[in-house]
Parts: C-alpha cells; sequence; structure tokens
C-alpha cells in the first residue's frame, strides 16, 4: 500500500504520526509511505530581487525543517519513507501529489476548524478531500 503522508511540523502532524505508530494493523502490513510538505510560494515581487539560487535554497530548507523530525520518527519505527515536498497552495499539491503517484491512501491531521472558520480561512483538508481521487484519512 502506497501511503502519502501529508506533513507541516505542526502538533496535528506528531498526533497524525503518533496515531498511525500506535496503530500498525489498521493498514496493513506492507506499506510504503511518503511524506510530503508544501511550502507557500513567495511573492513575485520578492523573488525578482532574489539572487540565483537563493529562492529554491530557501524553499529547501523549509521544507527540510519540517521532514528531518519526521523522516526521525520513521527510522525509529522501521518505517520505509520517502520524503518529498512542493511549492504552492498546500491542499492542491498535496492533491495533485496523490494523483500523479497513484497513492492509495493519503493521511493528515486535521487543525479541527469549525465549518464557519473553514469557509472564511479555507482548509488544507477540505481541498484534499475535495479535489483527491485516493482515499482520505483525516486525523484529529
Amino acid at each position: 500500500m502506497k501511503i502519502l503522508l501529508a506533513v507541516d511540523g505542526s502538533s496535528y502532524t506528531k498526533h497524525m504520526l503518533a496515531f498511525l505508530a500506535a496503530r500498525p494493523e489498521l493498514l496493513g502490513g506492507d506499506r510504503t509511505y511518503t511524506a510530503m510538505t508544501v511550502v507557500p510560494a513567495l511573492p513575485p515581487h520578492v523573488t525578482r530581487f532574489l539572487p540565483n539560487g537563493v529562492e529554491t535554497a530557501y524553499y529547501d530548507e523549509q521544507a527540510q525543517q519540517v521532514l528531518k523530525p519526521v523522516q526521525a520518527f520513521a527510522v525509529q519505527l522501521g518505517w520505509s519513507m520517502e520524503l518529498r515536498h512542493a511549492v504552492g497552495v498546500p491542499g492542491d499539491a498535496i492533491a495533485e501529489a496523490a494523483s500523479a503517484g497513484k497513492y492509495d491512501l493519503v493521511v493528515l491531521g486535521s487543525h479541527g476548524h469549525g465549518a464557519l472558520s473553514s469557509m472564511v480561512l479555507g482548509s488544507v483538508a477540505a481541498r484534499v478531500i475535495a479535489q483527491c481521487k485516493a482515499p482520505v484519512l483525516l486525523v484529529r
């Protein structure tokens, strides 16, 4: 089973990882994980003043701050894990990656915003669910 873990470094990510670790029977025996984080794009009016390579280095650094602890957690548990990151709108990028990678399941921690705040603020989880063809497991 190919599982895409959408991670952002928050306590919700930690809770989601702990939930999966405590329930190994939930996803079956043969599984591979890909941990993915999405770094919001810098505004174009900022990037035009940056020297070559600085923008890419910034995105890589931001992604590694999120992915390194997830990788360390996976190593402790003996999970097979690939790491990746994208730049853009998180909900869109996660759904796109799930489709392109033909994942069997997408798992993400949910902040648990209510309906009103989701309408006003938007919700990564709502965007992923709306756009994703793979099953999505939300862990609150």
